[in-house]
């Protein structure tokens, strides 16, 4: 005998024991399990105002998790995915202001370590560092060892 299928709360009081989920990202897992319309919103409306659903949380949940290894581009990115307001991911930006340099520093440092010895390899750093989100500057600055965040910019 099948166990029975759990209900749209339960499988999203599931994914929220997981990790933290935005109300849209529930949405979209939810969806395919929807019988009548507008039960999902039912659910979600009764979980947020018991506070199961925080897109503050979500933010800051994202942050902690990547903020050490991405860009501000890429977790901009990764915040406005997960279908969070602007003004919330403007928030989590903010937090973010004046550390991007550090943090590329660093995983630039993890990954590579020493300066590049020539141009081939120097645009492969600069590429890593581009793809985890890190601005052109702040790639630039680092990768040619740039002294920090008030190193010359004409360098």
């Amino acid at each position: 005998m099948a166990a029975p299928q759990p209900s749209l709360k339960g499988r999203a009081l599931r994914c929220l024991a997981a990790r933290e989920h935005s109300r849209a990202e529930l949405q979209r897992k939810l969806a395919p399990y929807e019988e009548e319309p507008g039960q999902i919103e039912r659910v979600l409306d009764e979980l947020q105002a018991k506070g199961f659903i925080s897109e503050a949380r979500v933010a800051a949940s994202l942050l902690h998790r990547r903020s050490a290894r991405m860009g501000d581009q890429r977790i901009r990115q990764e915040l406005q995915s997960k279908g969070l307001d602007a003004d919330t991911v403007a928030q989590a930006l903010e937090q973010l202001r004046g550390t991007e340099h550090e943090r590329a520093q660093a995983v630039w440092q993890r990954k590579f370590g020493t300066p590049a010895q020539d141009a081939k390899e120097r645009a492969r750093q600069m590429r890593f560092l581009m793809a985890r989100g890190f601005s052109a500057d702040v790639v630039r600055r680092v990768v040619q060892g740039g002294a920090g965040p008030d190193a010359d910019p004409s360098i």
